[in-house]
């Protein structure tokens, strides 16, 4: 049976997100409001509208994401600390980094390791979710991605950009939390809808990455 009973019940769960490359503050600033009103557990943007966000979320329970080496995970580590450490001093409570996906399929482990290693650091104790980008990898890809995540101290993984040719799936987020339970989950890309967002929590999810989530929690 589903720890979820009610729709209004997981918004708890849910980083309300806009990463379009077309978003305008007002679009975050209403993003914002509606991320107090309902109880959303962040508000996820990208790091241009990271002190926006810290400031609308002021007073609130709401934490404020920032995603950085985002959609391709592709720029150097030291971008990718720099990003991270500008987030932070801006008023990032998360950091969603994307890992270097052509390193990990190549089989350079120890690139992998030390870029996401270079991002924990320079977020200096604030939560760092890994966006494994799993819709590019193969199994054996993604348990590396994993555990490598772990080893490099993350505190989340996560399934997908939203920016692949695919999202999240529940197979994947049982995978992904199979393989380093000590670490949390998030499902993220493509999920749009009350019952889907219900299967990835049940699958092991503890956060969920979503547009659609006045949709999911059954306000739209």
């Amino acid at each position: 049976m589903s720890v979820i009973k009610t729709p209004a019940e997981l918004a708890g769960y849910i980083d309300h997100t806009i990463l379009k490359a077309d978003a305008l503050p007002e679009n975050v600033k209403k993003l914002c409001s509606e991320a107090r009103k309902y109880s959303f557990a962040s508000v996820c943007v990208n790091s241009c509208y990271t002190s926006l966000v810290s400031e609308e979320l002021k007073g609130s329970t709401v934490e404020t994401c920032v995603v950085v080496g985002f959609p391709l995970g592709a720029g150097t580590t030291a971008s990718k600390a720099a990003e991270t450490a500008e987030a932070v001093k801006l008023g990032a409570d998360e950091i969603d980094m994307v890992i270097n996906i052509g390193m990990l399929k190549s089989g350079n482990s120890d690139y992998v390791e030390k870029d996401i290693r270079a991002v924990v650091e320079a977020a200096d104790g604030r939560t760092v979710k890994v966006i494994i980008e799993a819709c590019y990898l193969n199994k054996e890809e993604k348990i590396e991605a994993c555990l490598l995540s772990e080893k490099a101290g993350a505190h989340f993984v996560k399934t997908s950009t939203g920016f692949g040719p695919s999202g999240a799936t529940v197979e994947d987020v049982r995978l992904m939390k199979r393989t380093v339970p000590s670490l949390k989950v998030k499902a993220a890309g493509g999920i749009r809808d009350t019952e889907t967002a219900i299967a990835m929590i049940d699958a092991g999810a503890d956060r969920i990455g979503a547009s659609s989530s006045l949709k999911i929690i059954g306000v739209l």
